[in-house]
């Protein structure tokens, strides 16, 4: 689509975010007694939120105007923050993750995947080349230290091969061809030569000739080049579109062209993120510098009139000289001081007569019952402003602005001046003004009050002989200092080395959110109306992932302001996808993966300062390289029941002691989060197990529809459905299986031979169902245990 329809887009958004914001500040700021009226209050306000959050990513991921892009990422990242905010009213008014919303979705006329949550696009685009060389950097690390698996040789099917024998055949053919024309071409050229030699040369002709014959052929190559990008640009590549029958899928054919069309557009952006900052610096930085220097004298002089004294420098840990225009001026400061002294007088005259009209009267006070408000009202908002602040913006700069004649999507020249004016000014104040004002400072102290030091004091004859006396604080001695000290001098890279070699950080798997497959199953809800809790459903799952784990992790203002989620466990029977899922939040973030796996980190730094140390390590690089995730595998282990039999039961023991000290350590700014995954919860020690991890996503087995997807695996895995393959009778047959157990039997089932031989011998059901009988099914006492 042209840019026009995405930044009406955009505009529709808006008005749709305004009348949001009205709502808000007429309904949320009300207490109120009805529980149910608040659900459903809060449901609306989130399918609505959420249907702002999938229009306003369309509109940033497709515009190319930087400066539209940076407005609505500000209320894109508000959005974010207020759909969590609401996600944490919702939780604590129902005491559940999972909420009803049937009703809701009716009255709004939306389906069920109106309630998915988005992924944004920018988490991955806007930091790609640096994701792409850190994972080249890995991968290097990681074929050095010898740790890659080497990939298996796929044996190729039949058609593959005969496909294979016709290109080198059709290539030696070709190279035959050629040697045969080059034979002719060689005794033409000895011909041509001899009829030279006769007539004589010509040099002139010659390298004119050659002239014509190289700018026409580049002439064509550039314009192929230009031609074909624009067509990539978009979307539209007609080479791909013609060629349908190549040698890709036409799903990774499109896939490989939007791909482009993504980079493309991204160079396009880089090329206007154009920085007027040297311009700014050359034309208004004298004038700039000026100002600043007569306001701080000014400043100063006001403060020598009033105090008596010049004022002391602000140094620089307090802002330097920008310190003194945030202050308030010396005579508002007087003011409330005065103020503020006849308030505390007129306070103690007031205590005064209370306490003799208290000692006149010596009856006890009655004690009565506290009035609690059991009304519900909601919390204060961290994006409530950010989002007005959004919607003001755009009503000032973009609402009225005709777009029909700007094609090339070009910057606006003083939008930008006015957001790198401040910088600009900061900087000079730095680097030019606080240097000099100093200085002037101090000798106008010397001139005129005598002063000789930047606090302020007098030189006197009794100061000469004294000395302070320096205390020297004793440096402690031990393990553990000496190992932060060591880690301190060392650098960002050859921690990352040492982390990867030692097996600690890891590759991602590349596997997306929506690869977990999964769908909504209408007769819960009628279920959980008679009164019964039934466990999530792989939407759901998706769902809380994505809001507790993607979108954090993603968006540093959204982590820097939301309700703060540092741990998560994912706890589920033995293949319901948990370790997909955690891959699938490092891919959708471009996260970096760390792996405390009991199992992985047994004979690795021994010791409790030993696993101090790697914490440390794993802190550092993560907060340097955030965002990034730190798995626990097989969770309970470390939070196991009774003392330790072996060295890696008493290494997991430390390591839980320790986990809250780590989490202690993560702050708002940090995007590092701790995600754990267990197969038995239940074997784990409840209080400390609870207390480390803050939410518990329980991941429930397969229902029908999601067992329906036997077809999607036997395709995926290379196999043909017949009608011999009953996939509803596969479906029924693996009630209590799980997605692993049913993925591990379409790779048992179709081997290499088996695919060979399905032309002349179809799938049959009978076949997965043996398969299937050797795997142990969730039995309904685990799933109740779980509950």
């Amino acid at each position: 689509f042209p840019t026009s329809t995405y930044v009406k887009v955009w505009a529709d958004t808006q008005r749709e975010l305004d009348t949001m914001l009205q709502r808000e500040r007429e309904e949320f700021l009300q207490p109120e007694e009805d529980r149910e009226k608040v659900k459903k209050m809060l449901a609306t306000a989130y399918v609505q939120y959420l249907a702002i959050f999938r229009n306003l990513e369309e509109a940033y991921d497709h515009l190319i105007h930087q400066q539209k892009r940076a407005a609505v990422r500000q209320v894109l990242d508000g959005v974010i923050g207020r759909i969590l905010e609401i996600k944490k009213e919702m939780v604590a008014l129902e005491n559940s993750e999972c909420h009803h919303m049937d009703d809701v979705l009716m009255d709004l006329k939306r389906v069920p995947y109106d309630i998915e949550i988005p992924i944004p696009k920018y988490f991955i685009k806007e930091n790609l080349r640096i994701l792409q060389e850190r994972e080249e950097y890995l991968h290097e690390i990681l074929l050095n230290a010898g740790l890659l698996e080497q990939e298996p040789v796929k044996a190729m099917t039949l058609e593959e091969g005969i496909k294979v024998i016709q290109v080198a055949e059709r290539a030696r053919q070709g190279r035959a061809r050629a040697a045969f024309m080059k034979r002719i071409y060689l005794e033409e050229k000895r011909q041509s030569k001899k009829e030279e030699g006769e007539t004589g040369k010509n040099l002139d002709a010659a390298a004119t000739c050659i002239q014509k014959v190289w700018r026409g052929h580049s002439q064509r190559r550039k314009t192929e080049k230009l031609r074909e990008e624009e067509m990539i640009f978009l979307g539209m590549n007609s080479t791909e579109m013609i060629n349908g029958t190549g040698s890709l899928p036409p799903d990774l054919e499109t896939m490989s062209s939007l791909q482009k069309a993504n980079v493309l557009q991204g160079e396009v952006r880089e090329r206007q993120e154009l920085s007027f900052r040297q311009e700014l610096t050359e034309t208004e930085g004298p004038h700039i510098k000026e100002t600043l220097q007569d306001q701080i004298t000014q400043c100063f002089l006001e403060c020598r009139h009033i105090t008596g004294r010049f004022p002391d420098y602000p140094p620089e840990k307090t802002g330097g000289s920008k310190a003194i225009f945030i202050e308030k001026h010396p005579e508002q400061v007087l003011e409330e001081l005065a103020a503020k002294r006849e308030a505390e007088k007129k306070e103690k005259e007031k205590n005064g007569k209370e306490d003799k009209a208290a000692a006149k009267e010596k009856k006890p006070p009655k004690v009565g019952k506290q009035v609690v408000d059991e009304r519900w009202k909601m919390g204060p908002s961290n994006f409530l402003a950010i989002l007005e602040e959004g919607s003001s913006q755009y009503q000032v700069f973009w609402a009225n602005r005709d777009n029909r004649w700007d094609f090339l999507q070009d910057h606006d020249p003083e939008l930008i001046k006015g957001g790198e004016r401040e910088e600009v000014e900061a900087e000079i104040r730095v680097q030019q003004v606080d240097k000099v004002m100093q200085e002037k400072l101090l000798k106008v102290k010397q001139a005129v009050d005598g002063e000789t030091g930047p606090q302020g004091k007098k030189a006197g004859k009794g100061d000469k002989g004294k000395k302070k006396k320096k205390t020297h604080r004793k440096p402690r001695k031990g393990g553990h200092e000496n190992l932060m000290l060591s880690l301190a001098c060392r650098t960002i890279d050859s921690l990352y080395q040492e982390l990867a070699e030692e097996g600690l950080l890891i590759k991602v798997k590349n596997v997306n959110l929506s690869d977990y497959i999964g769908y909504y199953d209408c007769l819960r809800n009628i279920r959980r109306e008679t009164g019964a809790q039934p466990m999530p459903s792989i939407p759901e799952v998706r769902q809380l992932v994505a809001l507790y784990g993607i979108l954090p992790l993603g968006s540093q203002t959204v982590h820097e302001n939301a309700p703060l989620v540092k741990s998560l466990l994912l706890a589920g029977p033995p293949g319901v996808g948990k370790k997909m899922l955690v891959h699938a939040m490092c891919t959708e973030t471009g996260a970096n993966l760390f792996n405390l796996t009991p199992s992985n980190i047994a004979g690795k730094y021994p010791g409790r300062d030993g696993l101090i140390m790697m914490l440390h390590m794993i802190l550092k690089v993560g907060k340097e390289l955030q965002p990034s995730v730190v798995w626990i595998g097989n969770t309970e282990r470390v939070f196991s029941k009774g003392a330790p039999k072996g060295e890696e039961e008493v290494n997991s023991k430390r390591l839980a002691k320790v986990l809250p000290q780590f989490l202690k350590a993560l702050k708002p700014k940090d995007r590092v989060l701790l995600v754990g995954t267990t197969n038995r919860p239940f074997d784990a020690n409840v209080g400390p197990f609870c207390k480390v991890y803050q939410k518990i996503i329980l991941i429930p087995k397969p229902d029908y529809l999601t067992r329906s997807l036997w077809k999607h695996y036997i395709l995926q895995h290379g196999g043909a459905l017949t009608r011999l393959v009953n996939l509803h009778c596969l479906a029924q047959v693996s009630d209590g299986f799980t997605q692993g157990h049913i993925v591990d039997v379409v790779h048992t089932v179709l081997t290499e031979l088996r695919l060979l031989q399905m032309a002349r011998k179809p799938l049959r059901t009978a076949e997965f169902v043996t398969s299937l009988a050797r795997h142990d099914p969730v039995y309904k006492e685990e799933e109740e245990t779980f509950q």
